[in-house]
């Protein structure tokens, strides 16, 4: 049977190739934020809001609404009835006494108290007012204060008249003996001080008569700007309204962009950080392949001068042996049992150093002990051949033949005392080889007594003392370095120094 294709992976193959696209977008749109300067990215980000603060109260991203609205019918609340009691006819209510309160019934079982001075009809007694919610009817009080203000000065002005009618009236008689001038002068003193106290009361009268005056046309003003308010009000409401509203995204796009530019913001920073680990990563893989590609060039440098050496070496040892056979046959199985030593000692260095080891790759150290097996039968060979015209002195301690030392080194330099050193001098010399630790560093010299350094007519191109220089840096970088310096009485001296460490399973 085959299978019956879903709905769903159309679907599916547009979201991936959707978020594909999304995801390209966003990783070149940071690239661009990274790749601009920060002066030019705060600048387009002003430009960017005050763009979107012109264009977002403008069509079409805002737009007006107006609408009509039709008045309503207005409503007149009125306060429930009470319901009426059953009750006999009341007999009628006495007469008031005058100026006191008076009733009114207009219906049974209701009694209506009207105040003094207010009379039924007259609309004193009440308030009407007209709002939104229709007509009210409410008691008002029953005195206002420019009344109380005007009975008051009335009050004030007859008690002044009075005042003055009873000190113009004024008759005084005083007993015999009395001495009626000073009398009369006290008394003459005593009028003038109540008339014009009762001169100040009338002003006081007249003052307060004018304040009431002025309050209840107060009054009457703001009781007309009432009625004009509450006419207005009766026309508004009776005619059609219309509002305007604004209504768009204008408002959303700012916020919108705002949040637009903090988020390349914070992208910028992110994003930049992102990009430089990814450059020194890429940088740093880039140092290590070129550093592994110079250690390789290297060791095919030094594995090529070797294979250069040795057959040389080589030829010559077999020729020699074969002299020897014929005239000194004890000496030429000596030499024969060295070069056999040589050969087991070298032929896995050389293996290691063409890569063929069984790690199948370089080496880039091994123990001293190794390099000095190469080193022994090396230098009898060599006594052999120049009978006693060299001698050697292999002056290392045991405990430093576990030491981690470079491969060919030694050998290297051993090669080059002889060969420039010590074979052109006609009486020949005495090569040295020696080991020590010092300052936490193992330093190997190799000097011979030979002509001395580039003085031979034999002198080479110093690229085997390069090449060692090169490997040193490549394997220890500034802590290991190659020192060459003029032996005393005569001849060279040059030591390696590397750092001091013993090889993993040899320091028993």
């Amino acid at each position: 049977m085959t299978a019956i294709p879903t709905s769903s992976s159309p679907w599916r193959a547009r979201w991936q190739s959707f978020s594909a696209s999304a995801l390209q977008a966003f990783h070149a749109y940071a690239n661009w934020l990274v790749g601009i300067s920060w002066r030019r990215f705060f600048v387009l980000s002003l430009l960017l809001i005050i763009t979107v603060g012109i264009l977002h109260d403008l069509p079409p991203f805002t737009w007006t609404i107006t609408e009509h609205i039709e008045p309503a019918a207005p409503r007149v609340v009125r306060a429930p009835a009470a319901p009426m009691p059953a009750q006999p006819p009341a007999s009628p209510a006495p007469p008031a006494a005058p100026g006191g309160p008076r009733s009114v019934e207009p219906a049974p079982g209701v009694r209506i108290d009207i105040p003094p001075g207010i009379r039924p009809g007259d609309g004193s007694g009440v308030d009407i007012s007209i709002g939104k919610d229709g007509v009210r009817i409410t008691a008002k009080p029953a005195a206002d204060a420019a009344s109380a203000a005007q009975a008051a000065a009335s009050e004030a002005a007859r008690a002044a008249d009075a005042m003055a009618s009873a000190a113009s009236g004024l008759r005084l008689t005083f007993p015999p003996g009395v001495d009626s001038a000073e009398v009369r002068a006290a008394i003459e003193e005593a009028k003038r001080d109540m008339a014009e106290a009762v001169r100040e009361a009338r002003r006081d009268a007249e003052e307060a008569a004018r304040d009431a005056q002025q309050a209840r046309r107060d009054a009457e003003q703001a009781l007309r700007d009432a009625e004009q308010s509450l006419q207005d009000m009766a026309e508004d409401a009776g005619r059609p309204r219309t509002v305007t509203r604004r209504v768009g995204i204008g408002d959303l796009m700012m916020n919108f962009t705002i949040v637009w530019v903090l988020a390349s913001l914070i992208l910028k920073i992110t994003y930049k950080g992102r990009i430089v680990a990814e450059v020194k990563a890429a940088q740093a893989t880039e140092t290590a392949e070129a550093e592994s590609l110079k250690r390789q060039v290297v060791e095919a440098r030094m594995a090529a001068m070797q294979a250069q050496v040795e057959p040389h070496f080589l030829f010559n040892t077999l020729a020699s042996i074969d002299h020897l056979i014929e005239t000194d046959p004890a000496r030429a199985s000596q030499m024969q049992k060295n070069l056999i030593a040589l050969l087991r000692a070298s032929m896995p260095t050389m293996r290691e150093a063409n890569g063929q080891g069984a790690a199948g790759g370089t080496q880039g150290v091994r123990d001293l002990g190794r390099e000095l097996a190469v080193i022994r039968p090396y230098l009898e060979i060599l006594k052999v051949r120049m009978e006693e015209r060299l001698t050697t002195q292999i002056d290392v301690p045991d405990g430093l033949l576990s030491a981690e030392f470079p491969p060919m080194m030694i050998q290297t330099l051993v090669e080059n005392a002889i060969k420039h050193g010590l074979e052109p001098k006609a009486e020949g010399g005495s090569l040295r080889v020696a080991a020590e630790v010092m300052h936490g560093k193992l330093a190997v010299t190799v000097a011979d007594t030979g002509l001395g350094f580039g003085r031979a007519a034999t002198a080479g191109t110093g690229v085997g003392l390069a090449n060692i220089r090169e490997r040193l840096q490549l394997l220890f970088g500034a802590r290991a370095s190659l020192t060459v310096a003029e032996n005393q009485p005569s001849g060279t001296r040059v030591t390696i120094s590397v750092p001091y460490k013993p090889v993993e399973g040899m320091a028993s």
